[in-house]
């Protein structure tokens, strides 16, 4: 999942002028998902599901805890020190987007997983959306 997700991030930053390679830019990657996830399960769940996101992914990555979810469901960041060394801030990025896909492989499936993940970024090579490299 890890990589699935670093493949996500890397896409979403090249296509979102605002995203960079760190923590902004996986947290890109839940709020492109918002609509759709909440569409499919509602608002409430989709944040329960991003709760659940961020105490799976807070548990590997410390400085994350002090993230949250918003009321309209989107992923607020942690609030500084955020960790100068560039490679702990990319993989500390990796982690909840790798949280949440997983979590939605466990509850809708890979093959619904991966519509909703073309539906959102219809432009990523067919080579990324595979779990499995």
């Amino acid at each position: 999942m890890r990589d699935f997700a670093a493949r996500l991030i890397a896409h979403e930053a090249g296509v979102s002028r605002s995203a960079d390679k760190g923590v902004s830019a996986a947290f890109a990657v839940p709020d492109r998902m918002r609509a759709p996830l909440a569409t499919l399960m509602g608002n409430g769940d989709h944040r329960a599901l991003l709760m659940r996101t961020l105490a799976l992914a807070g548990s590997e990555v410390i400085w994350l805890k002090n993230s949250r979810v918003a009321a309209d469901g989107s992923l607020e960041g942690p609030a500084p020190p955020v960790p100068v060394d560039p490679e702990e801030v990319l993989e500390g990025g990796i982690v909840p987007v790798a949280q949440l896909i997983g979590l939605l492989v466990a509850f809708i499936g890979e093959r619904l997983t991966l519509q909703l993940v073309r539906e959102v970024w219809p432009k990523l090579p067919a080579r990324d959306l595979k779990f499995k490299v």
